[in-house]
């Protein structure tokens, strides 16, 4: 193919160019992996629509020379289409690999892993009318005025598949706890910022049809707190060149997914916002690289291949519902964890056993980039860029609220009642918790900002939305996403500041709220907080969770929110998948994400039931969800979509209904005045 690319230098391959990679035999399956050609066309092929520029040098980001090369510029596919319009469909093998088997990439074509087809019969978009009064008799109002219109992506992930420091050999070593963890290990894990691009460009298409407003993004868009994955992901959206390799830069002029690249950035009139995930200043988004003795932050940028434990077996009931002892297992030192070699197409696990057969540490380039950001250090880099607006939100906070705190608010639109409330609820970096640091949490200041973020939309007759990485009243107790129960953590040094049963009820009472949204669990789950006993239809509020880019569906949201004529309001949201170009680094990825579901098959559409115990002892437990009797059931407002001739859907299009209080329908008709009969 190194021909075909020297011949098409400065010229965007078309589709016509494509049947010269792939012939009518080679390709019966639509999209994916086939088996005789796997390692040939689905590595990233070159050739595959890649736009080539003229640049023949590439440097790492501390301005060393990586080497010569041209510089790709990935294209999308066209035209592009929302999950409305087309869906991902694909097969679960009857026969194949096991979840610890997931890093055999090579064997993925003889199960026809990875393939798909595009379904164009598409998503429908369920009218949710889970909030309105029992005889609301309009449920198709005419759309009054389009107040906003953004989109959300989550959970990128961006990840140094090379650095020293990772859990990938937990992957496959532990078959009950491990195997299913592709947090651990995917071979996603090579094009992550691949994938952000092409979803960045997809946003810039979209754009083109129906501006958005603004863009924000819901956490974790590094993998472990590390800088130059957080570096990454800001030139991706910032339109950088990004050299996706650390240490050696091995396989940086020979290997697609660790070749250079011109990202698109995002289109310049979009402003885009940030919200801090757990694993943008956690390792691992579990542990504070702080948390003496274990020397985790040194792990980061050492040249030694770390030996660790097993961090994933829970320890339960003993502390429950802390479920592990992190400290106790990195301390162990029982297994090198292993690295992603660069010099192989589908990324090598290389480095990874126990100890006592490796023996001395195996070694790794190390690289100072690698150093792990704490939370202020993270927030900090926000305005080191070229899109705006500089420190994308983070320009807002009161800095009188201290280093590291990262909560604001702002306005989308001046002339629009609505504002964003982008909250912090990610555990502190001093807390003392042994236990995996997933869960929710508000410190006393978040908590008193929180409540006067609230009032104050009230009182000024503001619809809010409130933007945070983690979800509320969907996770199971124990599953480390839940909200902190500080008071049953017993090497505990703070407290959540406020119950999950209070938090609701303070959300509830706030009637302007329409909608908490979120990331973090990686799954499109739309949830309605009912009004409490005695409420009124506009005392509830929806929640809506984006799933990840980085693993299945690879997805982000859209969001228009109308007025209608009858002064209710619409909240239409919609997956999307970037719209990857085959033979793309972005293209492989979603075969590796499908190939990881179709392998683990992990449950991406959740509903957990809401008990009251645990365990064969019936250990009490507090509610997950103080919204609904914790009577063991699932909640009825979570749903799913079943679509004929489409085995597996995780996605979710909905049209979520919200009804307002007199007081902000009488403000409302003030600025968008009541039309007459003739437009109703």
């Amino acid at each position: 193919m190194a021909d075909i690319d020297s011949e098409k230098s400065n010229k965007i391959l078309t589709s016509e160019d494509l049947k010269i990679v792939r012939n009518d035999e080679d390709f019966k399956i639509v999209h994916g992996i086939t088996r005789r050609n796997f390692l040939l066309y689905t590595v990233g092929a070159v050739a595959g629509g890649i736009f080539l520029d003229t640049m023949n040098t590439v440097y790492g980001s501390d301005g060393s020379r990586v080497g010569g090369c041209g510089i790709a510029r990935y294209p999308i596919d066209f035209p592009v289409v929302t999950t409305v319009k087309q869906v991902l469909s694909f097969r679960y093998p009857v026969t194949g690999l096991s979840p610890t088997q997931l890093r055999l990439v090579s064997l993925y074509g003889i199960y026809g892993y990875g393939n798909y087809t595009l379904d164009s019969l598409g998503l429908p978009i369920v009218q949710r009318l889970d909030l309105m009064p029992k005889e609301y008799s309009n449920p198709r109002p005419v759309r009054r005025e389009q107040l906003v219109n953004f989109f959300a992506i989550t959970d990128i992930h961006i990840t140094d598949k090379e650095a020293p420091n990772q859990l990938i050999y937990d992957q496959q070593v532990d078959p009950i706890h491990g195997g299913p963890m592709t947090s651990l290990y995917s071979p996603v894990m090579l094009n992550t910022t691949q994938v952000l691009d092409a979803a960045i460009q997809t946003v810039n298409a979209l754009h083109e049809e129906t501006p958005f407003d603004f863009g924000i993004s819901l956490g974790d868009a590094a993998n472990s707190s590390q800088y130059n994955e957080t570096r990454w992901y800001i030139d991706v959206i910032d339109g950088k060149v990004i050299t996706p390799s650390s240490g050696a830069h091995l396989g940086a002029t020979t290997i697609d997914y660790q070749k250079p690249y011109h990202a698109a950035g995002l289109n310049p009139s979009i402003p885009w916002y940030q919200v801090v995930g757990n694993h943008d200043h956690f390792w691992l988004g579990s542990i504070s690289v702080d948390a003496d003795p274990l020397k985790i932050k040194q792990s980061y940028t050492s040249s030694n291949v770390w030996a660790v434990g097993d961090l994933i077996s829970p320890n339960v009931p003993a502390d429950f519902p802390c479920t592990h002892d992190t400290t106790a297992s990195i301390n162990q030192h029982t297994y090198y964890m292993g690295v992603l070699n660069g010099l192989t197409p589908t990324g090598n696990i290389i480095d990874a056993g126990t100890v006592a057969s490796i023996g001395s540490p195996p070694k790794v380039a190390a690289d100072p980039d690698r150093r792990p950001l704490l939370r202020e250090e993270w927030v900090q880099e926000f305005f080191t860029t070229t899109s705006t607006p500089v420190g994308h939100g983070f320009n807002l906070v009161d800095s009188s609220l201290g280093s590291g705190f990262a909560c604001y608010s702002f306005l989308p639109k001046s002339n629009i009642p609505l504002k964003i409330i982008v909250l912090d609820d990610t555990q502190s970096e001093t807390d003392g918790s042994h236990d995996i640091h997933g869960h929710a949490f508000l410190d006393a200041m978040r908590w008193k900002w929180l409540q006067a973020e609230l009032a104050a939309g009230q009182d000024n007759n503001q619809l809010m939305i409130i933007a945070a990485h983690i979800p509320i009243a969907v996770a199971a107790i124990g599953s480390c996403m839940e909200w902190w129960e500080s008071d049953k953590d017993p090497n505990a040094t703070e407290q959540n500041a406020v119950s999950l049963t209070d938090l609701v009820a303070v959300l509830q009472n706030t009637p302007n709220l329409l909608m908490w949204i979120a990331g973090h669990r990686h799954v499109n789950t739309v949830k309605a907080f009912l009004p409490p006993a005695g409420g009124t239809p506009e005392n509830g509020f929806w929640q809506v969770e984006s799933s990840a880019l980085r693993d299945f569906p690879q997805q982000f949201r859209t969001f228009e929110i109308y007025l209608n004529s009858d002064y209710t309001i619409s909240i239409v949201t919609i997956n999307v998948d970037p719209a990857v170009a085959e033979g793309t680094p972005a293209a492989t990825s979603r075969s590796y994400s499908i190939a990881a579901q179709q392998i683990v098959q992990n449950n991406l559409t959740p509903n957990t039931p809401n008990v009251a115990t645990m365990f064969i002892n019936n250990v009490p437990v507090e509610t997950m969800d103080p919204s609904r009797a914790q009577n063991g059931l699932t909640d009825p407002t979570i749903l799913w979509p079943s679509l004929p001739g489409v085995s597996y859907c995780a996605s979710y299009n909905a049209e979520l209904f919200k009804q307002l209080s007199p007081a902000m329908v009488n403000e409302l008709k003030v600025q968008f005045p009541p039309w007459n009969h003739r437009h109703c």
